[in-house]
């Protein structure tokens, strides 16, 4: 039966130590275990071991490296249960083994899906500007539970959810001051839809922004977009000319009153 022959401490790594033992042709370097390893297994120089006892603490090695691996991902920030999983596996750890670190994580409260979500929520609220639907799918993505993920949407006022969908159609209005009135409110309308705005979120903030323009900004508005169209229809005859502008302008928001004016003192 193989016999420790040595045990000396890694250079690099004090924490691991390498184990050298005779398999019958003399002493050679066998294997390397974390220090937990180490003590859990009484390894001792003169200590013989049987592969099973090999086996067992190659296993916990295993595990004691994926774990501390788990701790260093954790260090940087808090993650859930499912980004642990899943950088583990990336690391090519069998699962038995993911799963005995699962537990230690969760056993040394490490890890906590509950708290993370909060916490997830907490920050997207005070450094992004996505409404709750929007967070609710990252959660999901991150592996988060849909109950656990209603209890952390509780972190999120209605009030701030709301105050940040103002101000982002405050801030897209000021640089779409050139679209018609009507595709302004649509534009806001899609860009808070994107965010993951709820419609009667949407409904408020638009309405709380100051969207419907004065006659002379949104004949100025009108100008600019048939400035545009112009070039791509300045060389077709009147009648057709004026019937593909019509039509362009109306996509893009402005009403038949406007565009009849416009074109009534068009000159091209």
């Amino acid at each position: 039966m193989p016999i420790i022959t040595k045990i000396t401490v890694q250079k690099k790594n004090k924490d691991r130590y390498n184990i050298y033992m005779d398999f019958g042709k003399g002493e050679e370097y066998a294997f390397s275990v974390d220090e937990d390893v180490l003590i859990k297994h009484q390894l001792k120089k003169g200590l013989a071991l049987d592969e099973f006892a090999l086996s067992e603490i190659g296993y916990h090695d295993d595990i004691r490296k994926a774990y501390n691996t788990a701790i260093q991902y954790l260090s940087r920030r808090m993650r859930s249960e499912t980004e642990v999983r899943k950088h583990l596996a990336e690391k090519e750890i069998d699962e038995p083994v993911i799963q005995e670190v699962i537990h230690k994580l969760y056993e040394y409260q490490f890890l906590h899906d509950e708290e993370f979500a909060r916490a997830f929520v907490r920050t997207q609220m005070n450094t992004s500007d996505k409404g709750s639907g929007l967070i609710r799918s990252e959660l999901k993505e991150k592996g988060i539970s849909p109950h656990l993920i209603d209890k952390a949407i509780e972190e999120y006022p209605r009030e701030a959810e709301l105050d940040t969908a103002i101000k982002l159609c405050e801030k897209q209005a000021q640089k779409l001051t050139r679209e018609s009135s009507k595709i302004l409110k649509q534009k806001l309308e899609q860009m808070l839809l994107r965010k993951g705005f709820n419609f009667e979120i949407i409904q408020e903030a638009i309405s709380q922004t100051e969207i419907e323009k004065e006659e002379d900004e949104e004949l100025a508005a009108l100008k600019f977009q048939a400035e545009k169209a112009k070039r791509k229809y300045a060389k077709l005859p009147d009648f057709e000319y004026k019937q593909k502008m019509k039509q362009n302008l109306f996509r893009k928001g402005f009403s038949f009153d406007l565009i009849e004016q416009y074109l009534k003192d068009d000159d091209i």
